[in-house]
């Protein structure tokens, strides 16, 4: 039996990875009917089934659950061989594959890419938005980024921002007609958009002020998944949005909103980028991730 090729065994893992040929695809930038005929023809060559395919899905068989065990720590070892010879190179070059939520993703387009582009003009950054906690190893992610509270143990974490606040917000024709909320409990009075987490439960408002933490569980005529709508939402009048401060900044400058409940509002938590903490460091996420630091530094 001849030897299958890296990209055959590579082509493998990806499929058995995304349990998707289309994902697969993408991530290797091939079409899904070339890499379908590349697994044939490893199964073929392996007289073994690799995979039970029906019209709507693909799942490894026991073999192919054997084969992914042994095979994904082999080629991370190849890419780990790999990539310790990139700085004789001189030069980083690579990609960098990033999950982040909407204004996770603004934060590095507006304060990191600007440099990375100057900087390693050979690298290039894929942000891919989601509202949603996705596994970043099984989505074929480099990084991710999101709230410090929310990122995996398992992780490694490089702060992006300071610490920030929520703001809660509302169009001035809304609060001219519904008044200011003056404490948390008043917002049980006025419509709010609700703020769905991506497990599906809806998120509860905290406030703190002198040492008195509450939590206020709202109501309102709409429930969002996405702050940017969210903020859109509020300008609209729909009610008042519970949201983090950079995502509403824009609105606020402009008029369109008007923050309340502010002494209840402090600063909490960071964002963060995170990556796994089990496996060599590529360059190019390298460079990326001591510009992060950088700009953390600086904000």
């Amino acid at each position: 039996m001849s030897r299958p090729s890296i990209t055959d065994l590579t082509a493998f893992v990806a499929v058995a990875s995304h349990r998707s040929f289309r994902r697969a695809a993408d991530e290797l930038a091939t079409a899904p009917s070339t890499l379908s005929h590349t697994i044939r023809a490893l199964e073929t060559r392996l007289g073994v089934r690799l995979f039970n395919r029906t019209t709507r899905s693909v799942a490894p068989t026991q073999a192919g659950l054997e084969l992914l065990a042994r095979l994904k720590p082999v080629l991370g070892a190849l890419d780990d061989a790999l990539e310790s010879v990139a700085g004789f190179r001189g030069e980083v070059t690579g990609a960098v594959r990033i999950n982040a939520p909407r204004v996770g993703a603004a934060l590095i387009v507006r304060d990191v890419l600007p440099l990375m582009a100057a900087r390693h003009p050979e690298v290039s950054v894929d942000i891919v938005v989601e509202g949603e906690l996705v596994d970043i190893v099984a989505g074929g992610f480099d990084a991710g980024v999101r709230l410090v509270g929310s990122i995996p143990r398992d992780m490694i974490a490089v702060p992006l921002t300071r610490p920030m606040r929520f703001v809660c917000v509302a169009a001035p024709a809304y609060l001219d007609r519904a008044g200011s909320p003056k404490t948390p409990e008043d917002l049980k009075m006025h419509e709010c958009i609700g703020h769905r987490l991506p497990g599906g439960r809806l998120y509860r408002w905290d406030f703190e002020r002198n040492g008195q933490a509450l939590s206020v569980d709202v109501t309102g005529p709409v429930v969002l998944d996405d702050e940017e709508l969210m903020v859109d939402a509020a300008v609209c009048g729909l009610g008042v949005a519970y949201v983090v401060e950079a995502a509403a900044a824009a609105a606020l400058a402009a008029g369109q909103l008007r923050e309340v409940l502010s002494p209840w509002l402090q600063a909490t938590e960071a964002a963060a980028v995170y990556y796994p903490g089990h496996r060599s460091v590529p360059s190019a996420l390298r460079a990326f991730l001591d510009i992060v630091r950088e700009v953390s530094k600086a904000g």
